[in-house]
């Protein structure tokens, strides 16, 4: 029945949504033109790319912890490594686009929540290298790969944050003056999902971007999206049905945009 309900807001979503074509808002023109539909090649793809390829064929077994499933629910697995890059890591476009939205932006701080095996934190940190990059994790060995990850593209300047995102997260806002680029993933629950934007919301400010995750995962994740959609402090929303970008552009007229990709 899951798959059924996604496939049909798939299909809904790609008769609906647009191209660059009939956008009349000059700045989501220019996102879509110059941005999201930037297929062009670069170097720093291959890199990263390689590093997955590398984690597609690890077959060492560690122990998952995994939070999602409420913030007292502890479910431990072995999963193998190679599992867990083919099953849980961003696919390529939409990590390539993270990267994109970041460099042109040019973020002065990041906040990713679930870091996985750290290749999206790799695309995000390389878009801007003088960005402080905080990526939170709740599984410690997940985590610890990650670090490897890390150390084998010699990038040190990742701050990993190990734990439970509602004990993590309020801190690393706290740290931060204002919120230039959130990447909320990991957690795909409506009830955790409002927590993380609402505790974003005081410190966001007019170049700010959230974007969250598997907004069409389950029924309550699209409600979720709703509620953010219609929240006074939201200006613009593009919905890429994988993912949704949430905008605070002042004097912007309050719009909501389906764009295929």
């Amino acid at each position: 029945m899951l798959n059924f309900r996604f496939a049909k807001d798939y299909l809904l979503h790609r008769i609906r949504g647009k191209s660059r074509h009939g956008l009349h808002s000059p700045f989501v023109y220019r996102l879509v033109d110059e941005v999201i539909y930037d297929y062009k090649y670069k170097d720093i793809y291959n890199e990263i790319e390689s590093i997955r390829t590398g984690l597609l064929s690890d077959n060492q077994v560690i122990t998952v912890t995994d939070l999602g499933a409420g913030s007292h629910v502890n479910n431990n697995k072995q999963k193998k490594i190679s599992d867990i890059a083919r099953n849980a890591l961003k696919p390529p476009k939409l990590a390539q686009l993270l990267y994109r939205l970041v460099q042109d932006l040019q973020s002065r701080n990041i906040i990713e929540l679930g870091t996985c095996l750290g290749t999206t934190s790799l695309y995000l940190q390389n878009a801007a290298p003088n960005a402080q990059l905080f990526t939170l994790e709740g599984c410690p060995e997940t985590a610890g790969v990650a670090k490897d990850v890390f150390d084998k593209a010699d990038i040190n300047s990742i701050k990993q944050v190990i734990g439970n995102f509602d004990d993590t997260l309020p801190g690393v806002i706290d740290g931060l003056d204002q919120l230039d680029f959130v990447f909320v993933d990991g957690n795909h629950q409506k009830d955790a999902t409002l927590k993380y934007f609402e505790w974003c919301l005081p410190k966001v400010h007019e170049n700010t971007l959230l974007i969250f995750d598997d907004i069409y995962w389950s029924e309550g994740m699209k409600e979720a999206w709703e509620i953010i959609k219609a929240n006074p402090q939201v200006t613009v929303t593009v919905d890429l049905f994988w993912i949704g970008l949430v905008y605070f552009k002042r004097g912007q007229v309050k719009e909501d945009f389906l764009i295929k990709i």
